[in-house]
């Protein structure tokens, strides 16, 4: 997809309570732009709940509900049902997590709305880490990182939510970072104009739990795209497969040389790491392709 930026028409607002530096408050703020104000969010609890901020405070222009970890996916359904009813049937429903609500704590009730295809917006900010409460692992870190609760480092893979979530044959997930922001706006606008349930996944590098530099997480959400560690694609009625970025130019040191969760590596282990990358950005581009 061609990055071709997004209009801030304000949405998101300053004074939040974001690390400073931190790339969620990029990715909210282009999503929260291009839904507009006809929406209504719905916030598990999460590093985005703590930027939204606490009730009567909201750092969006559009009404937030705190749910619960478990069932923010099936308090975003309710919420379109009860649109529905009143014959608001355009009115977005935007659903904000993280990968612990997402991958773990709320998969059961993401499943289930996906496989109703509820008519919401799901938005997974992807940190690889219940990076609030401590730093400690989820199924979305990666192998071999260093967590609160992996101090020697994650010894299983990542889970592939995306494509279990295209399992469900839901119409449209993709994959997004902050350092694509016109990729990103572009999906958004996409996903806002189907029916059905939509999912995005967005890359967010934490600093303090990945150990990166404050000025440096776009740099490093970029090199997760370049390298292949994180690809860029989206699939359509859980068969179509598009990658939005091409190919992969970097090799896997360049992106893990600037995090501390990685730096107990050695070459072996670099190395099966990039042999994880490799294999995977094959699979994903064999299957784009046909």
């Amino acid at each position: 997809m061609k990055d071709t930026g997004f209009n801030d028409q304000g949405h998101f607002c300053s004074g939040h309570n974001a690390c400073a530096g931190c790339a969620e408050a990029l990715a909210m703020r282009v999503v929260l732009n291009e839904v507009g104000e006809d929406a209504i969010g719905v916030v598990a609890p999460s590093c985005v709940a703590i930027i939204l901020g606490a009730h009567p405070n909201n750092s969006a222009k559009i009404p937030f509900i705190h749910g619960t970890i478990e069932s923010a996916a099936a308090s975003a359904a309710g919420v379109k049902q009860a649109l529905i009813a009143q014959g608001k049937n355009d009115t977005t429903v935007l659903c904000f997590a993280g990968d612990g609500g997402t991958y773990d704590i709320g998969l059961q009730s993401l499943s289930s709305v996906a496989e109703r295809n509820e008519d919401i917006l799901y938005v997974c900010f992807d940190n690889e880490g219940y990076m609030n409460t401590g730093g400690q692992k989820s199924s979305s870190t990666p192998r071999a990182a260093a967590t609160g609760s992996t101090p020697l480092g994650k010894t299983t893979r990542k889970k592939n939510m995306v494509e279990i979530l295209a399992a469900h044959r839901i119409p449209y997930i993709a994959t997004a970072s902050t350092s694509h922001m016109g990729d990103l706006a572009e999906k958004v606008r996409k996903a806002k104009a189907i029916r059905g349930t939509k999912v995005l996944i967005i890359i967010i590098p934490c600093l303090p739990g990945w150990g990166v530099a404050d000025d440096a997480a776009t740099k490093v959400a970029r090199l997760a795209v370049e390298t292949g560690v994180f690809p860029l694609f989206e699939i359509e009625d859980g068969v179509k497969y598009t990658m939005s970025v091409g190919e992969k130019t970097k090799e896997i040191g360049s992106y893990l040389e600037l995090q501390k969760r990685y730096r107990h590596l050695d070459d072996e282990g670099r190395e099966g790491l990039q042999a994880e990358v490799n294999e995977n950005w094959e699979r994903l581009a064999e299957i784009a392709g046909k």
